[in-house]
């Protein structure tokens, strides 16, 4: 995906009128480089986050330079209703050295186990954080469902195989999907609950007349 973005005079709140304009601004981020305030077309820009992703990298071209600059998105800022992207930081790569990404996590294939009723799937990683060349960076990382055959059992981290040169960073030992149990609460039977009461009523009775006796009183002579 390509990207073109202008230098941007206007700072601070006064972008809203470029917001207003359907231009959104930009920053661009980097080891060893100056940082830049900059602007794009809002639509060019949604179009390419749509195309490329959180992960992927994008040719970001300056004013009119000549060469475009390998950039991914860094930070996203969003309209809390609207969903509207209000500002985004790009984080310019050295495609020969590895940097960190965090990689959404989409499960394929099915899981025996879920074919019994009281058991679910739990996610517990929605996305992995990785190490790689920026050129190998994953759109996302699959996990195959079908080794789960009852519950209890889960796909760990340790478990996943990338490709060559790319590191997971979090703990091996952690869960990223799991089979667990659906709590159910029995039905208890009518008559079950009809003897319970009966049982409770016998113990509360009142007894039959004549046999009452007052607590410490000795029988009438």
């Amino acid at each position: 995906m390509e990207l073109v973005a202008h230098t941007r005079e206007i700072k601070g709140k006064k972008v809203n009128t470029l917001r207003r304009q359907g231009i959104t601004p930009v920053n661009l981020f980097g080891h060893n480089i100056e940082s830049l305030a900059l602007q794009c077309d809002s639509l060019q820009l949604k179009k390419a986050l749509a195309g490329t992703g959180t992960t992927g990298l994008l040719n970001l071209t300056i004013d009119k330079a000549k060469k475009p600059r390998s950039v991914m998105f860094r930070e996203i800022q969003r309209e809390p209703l609207s969903g509207e992207v209000l500002h985004v930081d790009f984080y310019q790569v050295d495609m020969n050295k590895r940097v960190k990404a965090v990689v959404p996590v989409v499960t394929v294939g099915n899981a025996p186990a879920l074919k019994m009723k009281e058991n679910f799937l739990a996610h517990e990683l929605n996305s992995l954080f990785v190490e790689c060349l920026p050129g190998k960076i994953p759109s996302r990382i699959e996990v195959d469902l079908s080794p789960l055959m009852e519950a209890g059992q889960a796909v760990h981290v340790k478990d996943i195989k990338l490709g060559e040169g790319i590191t997971i960073l979090n703990n091996p030992e952690q869960a990223v999907v799991k089979i667990s149990l659906r709590f159910v609460e029995k039905e208890v039977p009518v008559e079950a609950v009809a003897a319970v009461e009966g049982e409770a009523g016998a113990e509360g009775a009142v007894p039959a007349e004549g046999e009452a006796k007052e607590e410490g009183k000795a029988p009438a002579k």
